[in-house]
């Protein structure tokens, strides 16, 4: 009986997400009594099954700011497709100056990315994909690059739908 609750307390619940620190920085403002400082926190999260969401946040405590970025990455989630560890096409995402192109990759390749690239795609449960990031590479924008490449993946049911045609007739 205790070895079956042991087990229980041991296991993740179904919908568990990890989480993933991308960038944690301090800024100081001087005043009259001197240096305040606070904090901002890039976090990304995903389910490993093609859910992920971004969220920053901004506290005067470390810890309330990695909670508030956490929140807010689980509030906006979104689903992509997953082919077999990898992405269905090579795409491009770019937000103000930064691209990030997204190639996928045979199984075995790994995740060759760099930095923020690479906290999205583990979190998303990725393992296979080569990528670049091109451009500005501020963390905050690099990510959105990111996201807004994976946002437009389109899966291969979709793609079929689209153009009138079958799942076989598509890929044949």
């Amino acid at each position: 009986m205790e070895k079956d609750r042991q087990n229980r307390s041991d296991r993740k619940p179904q919908d568990e997400f990890i989480e993933k620190l991308v960038k944690l920085r301090r800024t100081s403002k001087t005043v009259k009594g001197g240096r305040r400082m606070s904090f901002s926190a890039l976090t990304v999260v995903g389910d490993q099954k093609g859910r992920i969401g971004f969220g920053f946040g901004k506290a005067n405590d470390v810890s309330e700011a990695i909670r508030k970025s956490i929140d807010k990455a689980k509030s906006n989630l979104t689903t992509f497709p997953i082919k077999n560890g990898t992405i269905p096409h090579e795409v491009i995402g770019k937000y103000k100056s930064s691209a990030v192109l997204l190639k996928p990759a045979c199984p075995g390749t790994g995740v060759i990315a760099g930095g923020p690239v690479r906290a999205v795609l583990d979190a998303a449960g990725i393992t296979d994909v080569i990528s670049k990031s091109q451009g500005s590479r501020t963390s905050v924008n690099v990510v959105r690059a990111t996201f807004d490449a994976v946002s437009s993946l389109m899966d291969a049911c979709a793609v079929a739908q689209g153009r009138g045609k079958t799942l076989k007739d598509l890929w044949g």
